[in-house]
């Protein structure tokens, strides 16, 4: 029987998320979810239009929405980690369920663990013995090493690489193309430019950019 589900963002990312929702449900015809519609608090006219060209219902925002609680699952289509912690509260608090969705062209290695509410997209290539958290983005083409740890609501941007025993800790953005060198910690809430590579450990809320990642910044949040 199929799995009632609802996409939470109407933007690109969450447009990406039902591409990999479409896909998932042809290669898995038993598991299907069925897509009960999009949930966004202030979606733009333009994306509006975007998702009804492509046959999906605007269901409201997330407090307007009402469902049963139960057989109710979501996935988060927005990128950023710190947005995506504050719905996932909302949505745990209204008695959801994070769904976990892998696109059928992704490659997952033996022993590796993915914490609900993952979304891993078309391309992606994870490792063996990696663990992902909940709620973790891994973008179209990004790359995870072996026995690497994502910790919770982290993102990694197309092309974005980690490499081989890598900490990311929670809430960190890792830009498109940047890399992670084997062995660094990269510290809760940081955030890696694009094209970065990062060669040493980087403290927690500090922004780095370039080649090799210097510090640009604090985040304060």
């Amino acid at each position: 029987m199929p799995t009632d589900l609802v996409v939470v963002g109407a933007g690109g990312f969450g447009r990406e998320v039902l591409d990999v929702v479409e896909a998932w449900n042809i290669a898995h015809p038993d598991e299907r979810f069925n897509v009960l519609g999009v949930v966004d608090d202030s979606p733009s006219e333009l994306n509006l239009r975007r998702l009804e060209r492509r046959g999906y219902k605007h269901l409201g925002g997330t407090d307007s929405f009402t469902a049963p609680v139960d057989g109710i699952n979501y996935l988060i289509g927005v990128g950023n980690p710190d947005i995506r912690a504050r719905i996932a509260e909302c949505c745990d608090a209204r008695g959801w369920t994070p769904a976990t969705a892998v696109h059928p062209s992704a490659s997952i290695g033996s022993g590796s663990r993915i914490g609900a509410g993952t979304i891993i997209c078309g391309g992606v290539q994870v490792s063996t013995n990696v663990r992902l958290g909940r709620h973790v983005n891994l973008n179209p083409g990004s790359v995870v090493g072996h026995d690497a740890a994502l910790e919770d609501f982290v993102s990694v941007n197309p092309g974005g690489i980690v490499s081989g025993d890598v900490l990311v800790q929670e809430r960190v953005l890792v830009g498109a193309g940047a890399v992670v060198l084997q062995g660094r910690t990269v510290g809760a809430s940081a955030l890696v430019g694009a094209s970065a590579c990062v060669t040493k450990d980087i403290e927690p809320k500090l922004t780095v950019v370039g080649v090799p990642s210097r510090p640009l910044g604090r985040n304060e949040k």
